[in-house]
């Protein structure tokens, strides 16, 4: 039988990347670098500036790579990502996630991200941000609040100012932030002005976390007034010392009825923190998972947890009918962090999982020791079938 080769007709009619939906080439797209994305262009007609309609734009440090020439290298770059950044901002279009993750001002084109934001507070199609400046400081200018497409803010080594005039984001939903700038009596007023905000992640170095300046305090309880739909809560130690300064009562008097995952950075010795996250326990109805990262510090406390604090006597109006994972990181086997895990497996008839992640002080010896005491002794458990996971420092994952 003679071979035939295959017509131009058919060699189209199998080509499998040009029959591909759209939604499923828009994916495939964000997966790449966007040098890469641009590219597809040449690929087919069905590919040809689909990369216009992206749903996420990550402008990263691969922007500046490849020669350049006579021009001193430093300009040479500022000029190419930036000629590359206004490029594709130009011509795309449609709501979009913007990203902007480059180390230092090496290519000194912070004026020039003001510039593109201020193009794209005019165009409003912008649903989410993610800078993330690696050893500077990049200050938003003013026309960044002026995003009112915003969803979800997530900075990096960033300073954040909002103008007078600023009145809020009317859709913002998230906000995640990470040795951002920006002083207590300014964070609450941008929260308290974003009223659908359902998730806050405030993490950073205490050099960046300064409430104490002006004398302006900000606690647990103002900052929740600010977020009443509140559904995921995760706090570093540094923001945790001063939001627990003076401590919080036994129990907000509004339910945090939205929350279901507390993530918090505590040191148990220090009773002012620990009684505020009892407290953000108490107070959520709907928990669903918490996370404590623990912490310690040669800093005294400014009140010394009891070694009785976590009695279940004591805490008979805890009830966390919806809880069904507890993680504790950095483990001690501390006593006080024994006798919390046990508070909480006895209050939690749901739990299905507590996995406690060791710190490397811990021997195999005590961690064996503890094991067995905790699957030996008894205690109350409210959910005979909750697994408990010890993790070495090793095999985290």
């Amino acid at each position: 039988m003679e071979y035939q080769n295959p017509s131009r007709t058919q060699c189209l009619n199998s080509d499998i990347i040009s029959t591909l939906p759209l939604n499923i080439i828009e994916y495939i797209l964000t997966l790449m670098p966007l040098r890469d994305a641009l590219r597809t262009s040449v690929l087919s007609k069905k590919w040809r500036y689909t990369w216009e309609r992206m749903p996420k734009l990550a402008f990263t440090d691969n922007l500046a790579e490849g020669q350049f020439g006579f021009l001193g290298e430093a300009v040479a770059k500022r000029l190419k990502v930036t000629k590359a950044i206004s490029h594709v901002l130009t011509r795309h279009y449609g709501p979009t996630i913007l990203e902007i993750n480059f180390s230092v001002d090496q290519f000194r084109i912070f004026s020039d991200l003001d510039k593109i934001i201020r193009c794209l507070s005019r165009q409003n199609i912008v649903k989410e941000v993610v800078f993330i400046i690696k050893d500077g400081c990049y200050n938003l200018p003013f026309n960044f609040f002026s995003l009112q497409g915003l969803e979800r803010i997530h900075l990096q080594n960033c300073g954040f100012e909002p103008p007078l005039t600023f009145y809020g984001f009317s859709r913002l939903r998230s906000i995640s932030f990470m040795n951002v700038e920006v002083s207590a009596e300014m964070l609450q007023e941008f929260l308290s002005k974003c009223s659908l905000l359902d998730e806050v992640i405030l993490n950073g170095y205490q050099e960046a976390v300064d409430f104490a300046s002006g004398g302006k305090t900000f606690t647990f309880v103002d900052l929740l007034k600010c977020v009443p739909l509140i559904k995921t809560l995760d706090i570093s130690k540094y923001y945790m010392k001063y939001l627990t300064a003076g401590g919080m009562p036994d129990k907000l008097p509004t339910s945090l009825a939205h929350l279901k995952h507390l993530h918090l950075d505590v040191r148990f010795i220090e009773q002012f923190e620990i009684s505020s996250a009892l407290c953000l326990i108490r107070s959520s109805p709907l928990l669903e998972k918490i996370i404590f990262m623990m912490c310690y510090s040669k800093e005294l406390p400014a009140q010394q947890t009891s070694s009785n604090f976590f009695d279940p006597e004591g805490h008979r109006d805890l009830k966390l009918d919806h809880l069904e994972t507890l993680e504790m990181k950095m483990f001690s086997n501390l006593p006080l962090e024994m006798e919390f895990v046990k508070l909480i497996m006895a209050k939690s008839p749901v739990l299905k999982k507590v996995r406690i992640e060791l710190n490397d002080s811990v021997s195999v010896n005590e961690e064996l020791k503890m094991l067995k005491d905790m699957l030996l002794l008894p205690f109350p458990r409210a959910s005979p079938s909750a697994k408990l996971i010890f993790v070495r420092p090793e095999t985290y994952l």
